[in-house]
Order: structure tokens, then sequence, then C-alpha cells
């Protein structure tokens, strides 16, 4: 049996005050080459400190509307992860309670789809 490795490649551009200018990222296995992003959000493990380690950026011209729905999108796919790692089903339907709550406070017409 043979291990295959795959990489996923996050490059930022910034500007003097090291704030991004742009975002692209590049996935081989999934056919994506530079493509371009307004933010990104990565989460990682640290079993050994039993902490979340997490990077948080976003372009200085992700407009703030764009940036609702992605919060919103974000929470909502939180919530189905959480369910298929844990198949807490009650506390995932909390979870969208909730999304459906910051949707409406934010008035989401479209509940960011």
């Amino acid at each position: 049996m043979s291990n295959k490795t795959s990489d996923i490649l996050l490059r930022v551009t910034t500007d003097e005050n090291k704030i991004p200018e742009s975002i692209t990222w590049s996935a081989e296995d999934g056919g994506v080459e530079q493509a371009e992003a307004k933010v990104a959000f990565l989460s990682i493990w640290d079993h050994k400190a039993k902490e979340s380690l997490r990077i948080d950026l976003w372009t200085k011209d992700m407009p703030v509307d764009e940036m609702k729905h992605f919060f919103h999108q974000t929470l909502l796919t939180m919530s189905d992860t959480y369910y298929r790692a844990t198949q807490d089903e009650k506390m995932s339907e909390t979870m969208k309670d909730f999304c459906d709550y910051f949707a409406e406070k934010l008035e989401l017409k479209d509940n960011g789809k």
C-alpha cells in the first residue's frame, strides 16, 4: 500500500503594512491552479496542546456584505461538518438554528446562498 501526499498552497501578497492585497490558492489534486480568493480561514487542531490554531486572512477589498455572507455560509458548513464528525444531530440542529438567527439579524435575504 502506497501513501499519497497532496499539497494545498495558499499564496498571500501583502502591502507594506502586511495587509493582504491578494490571496490565491492551488490544489493540484482538485484541479485548482492559482484561484483567486478574497478570504481564507484555516483551522488546525494541535492535539498536543489541545487547542485550535488558525489563520484568518481577508483582502482589503473584500466587501463587508460579502464577508457577512461568507461567515453565514462558513457557520452552516461547520454545523454540517460537526454532525459528520460527531453524529450529534441535536447540537448540529441547534447550530443551524443559530445560523438562521444570524442571517435574520444581518438581513441576509438569500441566507448566504
